[in-house]
């Protein structure tokens, strides 16, 4: 069988100059995108056939809901971030690529954590484990590792809702094949 893949990016920014929103999210079914969010609209828009074929249904408004929710959760979590000072170019920008993928009826789920365009950190969504690919994101790391809740939060979207979107989403993708 086919592989199918749900991935939304998420930017969120610390500060903004006026007309560029504080977060903004893409969401993407086999990396043709579908939606669009940002939170000076506070809207989330279908875009291309597939999103405006599912944007009536139970799974988009959940989509929604959880997109508003992460993008301040994560604005919440950013002035916790201690960039080495080497790195220190302004005010840091979070990027966050959450993934699921279902193949033969199995479901996987991966979560990229990026800073100023550096992947930082990455997301074991199976055993909720931090790994670090930037040294500078060492800090990080270690803070958001005592936040359970956090990594849990993601975890739950990586792996749980993700999946089900797709598998909704899906469903409307393959009557417009």
């Amino acid at each position: 069988t086919d592989a199918h893949s749900l991935c939304l990016d998420l930017t969120v920014k610390s500060q903004s100059r006026p007309g560029q929103p504080l977060c903004q999210v893409q969401g993407s079914v086999d990396t043709k995108p579908f939606l669009w969010y940002d939170s000076d609209s506070n809207k989330v828009k279908p875009l291309g056939f597939l999103g405006k074929e599912v944007n009536d249904t139970k799974a988009w408004t959940e989509i929604s809901q959880t997109l508003v929710a992460a993008g301040r959760e994560l604005r919440m979590v950013l002035p916790v971030i201690k960039l080495d000072k080497n790195e220190t170019r302004g005010p840091p920008t979070l990027q966050v690529k959450l993934c699921c993928q279902r193949e033969a009826e199995q479901c996987s789920g991966a979560s990229h954590f990026s800073l100023n365009g550096q992947t930082a950190l990455l997301l074991d969504t199976m055993s909720i484990t931090w790994t670090v690919i930037d040294p500078g994101a060492t800090g990080i790391k270690e803070e958001w590792e005592n936040n359970q809740e956090l990594a849990e939060y993601f975890r739950t979207i990586s792996t749980g809702d993700c999946s089900y979107w797709l598998w909704e989403f899906l469903k409307h993708w393959e009557k417009m094949l």
